[in-house]
């Protein structure tokens, strides 16, 4: 059950005041030691957010000297409130959410004798006044610090594959509530979507999977003048490991940065998609890609890593 865990940091967050030290002393009370910890305050140009990252150690992980894989989990936003101009938690808080969730329950899950093979890695970022931005064809979130900034202290090197949670509701492409996957995203390349990742979303859903589209603009660097569906992707260009969005959804297009429109029961969902994606990738029992076929496409077509650049912006 995940829903008890969600409840818990949504009640955290919903607040005006809340800071990054207090995340840390939320999860140390769920059993984080202080050398799992990480926070790091960082000023943008338009205002600052506190950095928090957990690392869940494994049996089997790195940490320990072992060899099992390790997963990063990535919960995206641009804040978790656009205060003064809104008053309460928005949606685009549903990435911090539903990140710490999986933190909560990896440290309960812990507590209780149950380890995963391998090592976890949470990252997600704490701003209660950030920025709104136009956006087609409803607003979104800004943020107080730029999508560099984000990858450099949200992706880490130690991730062997990611999956990167947004709220991804102010589209006309995504019709369904509650969550999907998108397919995996390598070294500028979009892949097949992972039938492993298809078989459990309908084992931790009960329902069809649930996939949604996404185009070359969407896994380029923000600031390249071109369109993106929204950040969920952004992580990909910072990193070689294989990475998959968990986009939390609606029926209709709502805006970031509207205030009543977190759902729970949508959070706590994708949470235990995640929390079992973290047992079997970390148990070598799931792969995000096929490498022979990612190495066939290379030798057949070349890298296609400039998508992990701004191009010729860049020169």
């Amino acid at each position: 059950m995940t829903l008890r865990e969600t409840l818990d940091v949504f009640t955290l967050l919903d607040s005006a005041a809340v800071t990054g030290e207090e995340v840390l002393a939320f999860l140390r009370r769920q059993g984080a030691r202080d050398d799992e910890l990480e926070m790091r305050t960082v000023k943008g140009e338009k205002g600052t957010t506190d950095f928090i990252k957990i690392v869940i150690p494994g049996l089997q992980g790195r940490r320990a000297g072992g060899s099992a894989p390790t997963l990063g989990v990535i919960g995206r936003l641009g804040g978790i409130g656009a205060r003064p101009e809104v008053v309460g938690m928005v949606s685009d808080a549903d990435g911090a959410v539903a990140a710490l969730t999986v933190a909560s329950k990896l440290l309960r899950m812990r507590s209780s004798g149950d380890r995963l093979a391998g090592d976890v890695i949470v990252a997600t970022h704490i701003c209660t006044q950030a920025p709104t931005e136009p956006h087609d064809p409803v607003p979104f979130m800004g943020s107080p610090v730029d999508i560099r900034t984000m990858n450099e202290y949200e992706v880490s090197p130690e991730m062997e594959a990611i999956l990167s949670i947004d709220a991804t509701k102010g589209n006309r492409i995504i019709n369904t509530r509650g969550f999907a996957i998108s397919p995996t995203v390598k070294e500028g390349w979009i892949l097949r979507v992972a039938e492993d990742l298809l078989d459990l979303m309908a084992v931790t859903t009960g329902e069809p999977p649930k996939v949604f589209p996404i185009t070359m603009q969407d896994i380029t660097p923000y600031g390249n003048g071109v369109y993106h569906l929204n950040s969920i992707l952004q992580p990909a260009v910072a990193t070689r490991a294989p990475v998959v969005g968990v986009a939390i959804t609606s029926v209709t297009p709502v805006p970031g940065c509207a205030s009543g429109a977190n759902h729970e029961v949508d959070i706590a969902e994708a949470v235990r998609f995640v929390i079992e994606t973290a047992k079997a990738f970390t148990a070598g029992k799931i792969a995000f890609y096929d490498p022979d076929e990612f190495e066939r496409l290379v030798d057949l077509y070349g890298s296609m890593a400039k998508l992990q650049t701004l191009g010729r912006m860049g020169d």
